[in-house]
């Protein structure tokens, strides 16, 4: 029995090791808002939302088929939260099952397996309910195989079946175990068998003769007696111990696959009731593959600001179809950061089968997104910060392929900004020339110059929005760099009065 919901022919098999730029992307896009919101304090599905957020999809299908398991989920989210509250509560129902230091024996794995497999029968039985009656009001083919998958495999038959040879293997009435006599008489292929009901009634069985059969007695002092008798009947039942305990472990890890894959939508149902909360836009994104280069979004939104509830959230209009390079300049504060990290954030996202914070979004899919933010200054570093830097872009330059997303913000700013300039050019040239989509967040006026002028139909140039006033709107305009730093509003901020500074809310980081 397999669950497909978050793929469409295998199983979820995360990877748990964290590369540097799970951690840097973690960081840079601060995707622990994001966790925390899909969460809910739940800690299991803030780990799920976290491995399947590392585990972006690569194909328009493979996206497409999660986005619509996931329409599904918001459409019935009682009966998805209901089916995970089932799993979890089985998971732990089955910890709480004794296992003593003897959970070795035969008798031992054919007991824990038996209570097991009864408790595993109810589950199944309220399983197959849950799919019979919530059937209808889904359309996805992943749940609509899912469903199907249960009602077939876990029949009226089929339960009634598996609660039959539990009570049998109970052994209420005694154990029918047949063997063969080895050499030096020694028992040899011991047989567990299935014992005939008597048809006689109990009036008949109490006056009837009874069959002559050959038996002994065991004193109950004899401790020898007792362990050689054990022995035998471990020998006897340790073939259905085993094809018991094998059986409980498939139909254990079926309701552990289930759960977590469903927790990830759970998680989706809490990210969407934060959408809600804060009043944001939420669409599903438009998936294209990586040759069309596609990226555009209407009000594309932060999700880190906007889960935290941070005051209202601007949104941004992008149109960078073709574009092979988004360079984005301004004054510092103005929005740039927020922009980036909303951009970078809809991709993994939309990879990821999920919803994104904007009215609308589409993007070609990436082979992978990298981050390269500007760090601060740290003591152990032993070098300079321009090494640092560096040594992280060549990491970069050694996993990413072609189609990938990287996104720079103040990197190279280390050194003085002609140096800087030189880097970050020829850095730029080498990835998009091997295909790659690039977005670089700048104050360098010199090296938005140089794009500007050797890259017009390639590149996008955007630049932070202010009113006449030097206002910030917080918001990304298209528009060619400019030279000024925008000293007037520096001297207004700290020498003009209070009411002629510019005001800035809370939302921009």
């Amino acid at each position: 029995m397999k669950t497909f919901l978050l793929h469409k022919d295998r199983d979820f098999h995360p990877n748990a090791r964290w590369s540097d730029n799970d951690s840097a992307l973690h960081k840079d896009m601060d995707l622990g808002r994001l966790i925390a919101a899909m969460s809910a304090d739940d800690d299991y599905v803030a780990d799920v939302a976290q491995l399947v957020l590392r585990a972006p999809l690569t194909t328009v299908e493979d996206i497409e088929y999660r986005q619509h398991v996931l329409m599904d989920v918001l459409e019935n989210p009682e009966v998805v939260r209901g089916l995970y509250a089932l799993a979890t509560e089985t998971i732990e129902a089955e910890r709480k099952i004794y296992r003593s230091i003897f959970s070795h024996s035969p008798s031992a794995i054919l007991r824990q397996a038996i209570q097991s497999l009864e408790m595993m029968a109810t589950v199944l039985e309220q399983l197959r309910t849950v799919c019979q009656d919530s059937r209808a009001g889904f359309r996805s083919p992943g749940f609509l195989r899912f469903f199907d998958m249960v009602l077939q495999e876990l029949d009226e038959k089929y339960l009634a079946e598996i609660n039959a040879h539990l009570r049998q293997l109970r052994f209420k009435d005694g154990m029918l175990i047949a063997a063969s006599l080895g050499r030096a008489n020694k028992g040899t292929d011991y047989t567990l068998s299935n014992q005939s009901p008597d048809p006689r009634n109990w009036l008949q069985r109490l006056s009837g003769k009874r069959q002559e059969s050959f038996t002994f007695r065991i004193n109950d002092r004899d401790e020898a007696g007792f362990r050689a008798l054990g022995e035998l009947e471990g020998h006897g039942i340790d073939l259905a111990a085993n094809v018991l305990a094998q059986s409980d472990d498939h139909i254990m890890n079926f309701i552990k696959m289930l759960r977590q894959e469903l927790a990830f939508f759970v998680g989706c149902i809490n990210l969407e009731a934060a959408f809600l909360d804060a009043d944001a836009p939420l669409c599903f994104p438009k998936p294209e593959t990586a040759q069309a280069m596609v990226c555009s979004a209407r009000d594309l939104r932060d999700v880190s600001l906007t889960v935290a509830r941070k005051g209202v959230v601007v949104g941004n209009d992008i149109n960078a179809d073709n574009k092979s390079l988004i360079m984005v300049t301004g004054a510092n504060e103005g929005g740039k950061s927020t922009f980036l990290r909303s951009l970078g954030t809809a991709q993994l996202m939309m990879q990821c089968g999920m919803f994104v914070c904007a009215q609308y979004f589409g993007a070609s899919i990436v082979s992978g997104i990298y981050s390269h933010y500007k760090r601060e200054e740290d003591a152990s570093l032993k070098s300079g910060k321009l090494d640092e830097e560096l040594e992280r872009m060549s990491a970069i330059a050694d996993t990413a392929k072609g189609h990938a997303m990287v996104l720079f913000n103040e990197s190279f700013s280390s050194t003085n900004e002609r140096e800087g300039t030189v880097i970050a050019r020829d850095v730029i040239r080498a990835l998009v020339d091997s295909g790659m989509r690039v977005v670089f967040v700048t104050h360098f006026y010199e090296l938005t110059e140089d794009v500007h002028a050797l890259h017009t139909s390639g590149a996008l140039l955007l630049k932070a929005g202010r009113t006449p006033s030097g206002e910030r709107t917080f918001t990304v305009e298209e528009g060619a760099p400019e030279r000024t730093s925008y000293g007037p509003d520096l001297y207004a901020r700290v020498f003009a009065e209070p009411e002629l500074a510019p005001s800035a809310p809370n939302t921009s980081l």
